[in-house]
């Protein structure tokens, strides 16, 4: 199954938060509102500074701040700054090591499968990213006729 990893889900989740709170968040704000052991939490804060996502500034006024507006960060960026390169399967790295290789039959449609989950991930931005709340359906109306008792 295809799954982020806790960092990768701790790293959006201090994205967002940094894009709707203006001005500096120290890890342990970002960590208290969520829930987040704080340790884990500044080590990923660290690697997206590394990757040029964030801005880090020490201090008694000091924190992180977005390197860039949130709408010119994708979801893809940050999910590879702390995670690295995203394969759904090993035959799909840069060195396509794999036993199977030379008998395998589903290499290039895994192939696009990777690079279909890559471009959608790239189309996400960090301001993009919102909780919308799914629309409740009402049943339909049953119809008069619909009713019919059958004896």
């Amino acid at each position: 199954m295809l799954k982020l990893t806790k960092k990768a889900d701790y790293g959006l989740m201090a994205m967002k938060h940094l894009a709707e709170h203006p001005g500096s968040s120290s890890a342990k704000d970002v960590a208290d509102a969520y829930g987040i052991p704080q340790e884990a939490l500044a080590k990923i804060l660290q690697r997206l500074v590394k990757a040029g996502l964030l801005h880090s500034q020490y201090g008694s006024n000091g924190g992180y701040t977005l390197a860039r507006d949130a709408s010119k960060i994708s979801a893809f960026e940050v999910i590879r700054a702390i995670d690295g390169p995203l394969f759904i399967t090993s035959c799909v790295t840069v060195r396509g090591e794999c036993d199977q290789s030379d008998r395998c039959n589903i290499r290039e449609p895994l192939r696009k499968v990777n690079q279909s989950i890559e471009t959608v991930l790239r189309r996400i931005t960090i301001s993009e990213m919102k909780e919308v709340a799914e629309p409740v359906e009402e049943p339909a109306p049953v119809k008069a006729e619909a009713l019919v008792t059958i004896t």
